[in-house]
């Protein structure tokens, strides 16, 4: 299907490129809607799912909090509750208005004329889909640095800072999701008509817009590899060093496994979307100016990639929940608690002692 073969959707108005609306044609979705992935059962039980999984997730890490002496383990356990509640927001947020569109199959038009509804929606997918890449980089770099420098801060970050970098993560991207708003780039409406998102068109703000929020989220991505990688192998030397075996203890290593599986998650389910982006923006440049609808390929394959980042904020609270040590105690009845480097060396200076037991 060419650029050219369809007709602006829900008159005049769609034509406009100051609108939301008219990026895709109306006419074929809404035939195909009840046998593709859009069907208004299967957006319901992807909004339950996660809604469940990360309610339960963050029962169970409230209540894990209230056990914890340790301050690297509470900080770190802050950014996962932080992780957790962006999850569930997000779902809570955009199924309030995507699910409900479904089942009543509204004009949106009609409905939201001046585009404030279809904005809205347009900035949670933003800030709700980057928070998570963010977290997960912030949490991989505040795990490098206690890891591989340990001895450079006298404690561990606290809870109340590790609130304000949450604070600070959800504020960045609040304001990356307000860009189109501010005027770099639009918000339009996304095939089949149920949700709006970055618009993947040639012109000049579309396209920087476009490309800052993909290559902001391929950038997240690395540096959670980059910084994950190292620890891991910062860890695995250290756990054969006898001599260092209470410099990182299991709650290192079950930290990391959660890490590890939160970037796993993540780059399967983001990079496709990511890179689909850059290359949609990138191919269309030489016709700048021309292309007003996307192909409807285009328009198939972009829900498809959001659908497959939506696992992402379901699979995360499980990583949390089926990661731990209690968990894999069970499964594995081998793991049992690593000696501390008091048990081996009892006559060390109390006043060490007790600094490496807070530590």
């Amino acid at each position: 299907m060419g650029w050219g073969d369809m007709e602006p959707p829900n008159g005049s108005a769609a034509g406009r490129s100051d609108t939301c609306f008219g990026v895709f044609n109306t006419s074929d979705s809404r035939d195909n809607a009840q046998n593709s992935i859009a069907s208004p059962w299967f957006s319901t039980a992807f909004g339950l799912i996660g809604l469940c999984s990360n309610l339960f997730a963050l029962c169970v890490l409230l209540s894990s909090s209230r056990k914890l002496s340790s301050r690297a383990r509470s900080s770190f356990l802050v950014f996962l509750c932080g992780l957790v509640v962006t999850d569930f927001m997000g779902l809570l947020v955009t199924a309030s208005v995507i699910i409900p569109y479904h089942f009543i199959k509204f004009t949106w038009a009609k409905v939201d004329p001046g585009c404030h509804l279809c904005n809205f929606l347009g900035f949670s997918m933003v800030f709700f889909g980057q928070c998570p890449l963010l977290l997960g980089a912030t949490m991989a770099g505040e795990r490098f640095f206690g890891i591989n420098h340990p001895f450079s801060r006298s404690t561990s970050i606290s809870k109340r800072r590790a609130w304000s970098i949450v604070g600070l993560v959800w504020g960045f991207s609040c304001l990356l999701g307000l860009l189109p708003v501010l005027g770099l780039g639009r918000y339009t409406l996304q095939y089949p008509g149920s949700w709006c998102f970055l618009t993947l068109l040639p012109d000049t703000g579309n396209v920087v817009f476009c490309l800052l929020f993909a290559l902001l989220g391929i950038f997240s991505v690395l540096l959670s590899f980059i910084f994950n990688t190292v620890s891991v192998v910062t860890l695995c030397r250290v756990y054969h060093d006898r001599e260092s075996v209470q410099r990182r203890r299991d709650s290192e290593v079950e930290m990391m496994v959660q890490l590890v599986g939160i970037m796993i998650i993540a780059t399967i389910c983001w990079m496709p979307l990511l890179i689909f982006i850059i290359q949609t923006v990138l191919q269309q440049l030489p016709a700048s100016g021309q292309i007003q609808i996307l192909p409807m390929e285009t328009q198939k394959m972009l829900l498809i990639y959001i659908r497959m980042v939506t696992w992402n904020q379901i699979l995360d609270p499980w990583v949390y929940i089926l990661f731990r040590r209690a968990v894999l105690q069970r499964v594995y009845p081998s793991l049992r608690p690593r000696p501390s480097i008091l048990s081996l060396y009892p006559v060390l200076n109390p006043s060490l002692g007790r600094k490496l037991t807070a530590d």
